[in-house]
């Protein structure tokens, strides 16, 4: 049985090995995630300061430097009637939280150089980071509520001024575009140089048309392929070899198994071991002599 865990570990590390391979292969960056890991790492802040009206940086793992983020709890009455002003966003009076909340917080991230792992925009480019910011029920002063809230505006709409768009022709026109949910995008025109506006929480950024892309050779696409192909075929290989070598391991132990069952229903014999196979012994007895008659002359 040893040999057999050992093959079948064997087996499962290539096949976990594989499975890694192709998923990094195809390695995509999910927003729904980061905002989680967001969440998570604003709940324990907020869990040990509970002042109403800071603004509070947030310390991220190492392997997510460069982006930001930061939060704040404010009550939904000095919201309606002060407004808020964090980082890029400026919010106006008379925005209230839909479902109403005595007390919110805010969540603001900038995504700064990781932005395009995470925001695409098809025959666009980003020119300016990802920022966004989404409103939680904080009436529990201990633990941010998972429940997001949207915001219901009856005056001006919120600005977003982006102050590092970075363009290599002035002559572009730039888009604001909105990341909402379900991978929706909304684009808009800029209200004002580096200004966007918008009436409810999200991602924002500006983006340009991209170039035209000069189509792919068909030499590196197909040497691309070739490679992949290769990989996968010497891997799926070796995995068909492991797999043979345990089941014939396996059919051979049935078998002797069997002949071991069948042996002992027959006469019975001493077994004896010899090396890791155990077979039938039979005892050596002399046969004694004895003559033929009784007459001795």
């Amino acid at each position: 049985m040893g040999f057999f865990y050992k093959s079948w570990f064997i087996v499962s590390l290539i096949f976990s090995l594989l499975l890694y391979s192709m998923a990094h292969g195809s390695k995509s960056y999910d927003p729904e995630s980061l905002r989680a890991l967001f969440h998570s790492h604003v709940n324990e802040t907020l869990a040990k300061h509970h002042h109403t009206g800071h603004f509070y940086n947030i310390s991220l793992p190492s392997n997510f430097s460069g982006m930001q983020v930061s939060v704040v709890r404010l009550r939904s009455g000095t919201l309606e009637a002060n407004g808020a002003n964090f980082s890029c966003f400026h919010i106006p009076p008379k925005v209230i939280s839909v479902p109403y909340e005595k007390r919110i917080a805010i969540v603001y991230d900038n995504l700064g150089n990781w932005s395009s792992h995470y925001y695409k925009v098809q025959n666009h480019s980003l020119v300016a980071p990802v920022v966004g910011f989404t409103p939680y029920d904080a009436s529990n002063l201990s633990n941010l509520s998972n429940r997001e809230l949207t915001l219901s505006m009856k005056g001006d709409p919120i600005s977003i001024s982006f102050s590092d768009i970075v363009i290599q022709d002035k002559n572009v026109t730039l888009k604001c575009v909105k990341f909402g949910a379900g991978e929706s995008i909304e684009f808009s025109n800029m209200a004002e140089p580096n200004l966007c506006v918008t009436r409810g929480p999200g991602h924002f950024s500006v983006v340009t048309p991209s170039p035209p892309q000069p189509p792919e050779k068909k030499g590196g696409s197909s040497r691309k392929w070739w490679v992949v192909g290769f990989v996968s075929g010497f891997g799926g290989l070796v995995l068909l070899i492991l797999v043979g070598v345990v089941i014939f391991k396996l059919v051979r132990k049935t078998k002797l198994r069997k002949m071991e069952s069948e042996s002992e229903k027959g006469v019975a014999f001493d077994t004896m071991w010899i090396g890791r196979s155990r077979i039938p012994s039979a005892s050596m007895i002399r046969t004694q002599p004895a003559l033929e008659h009784d007459y001795v002359p």
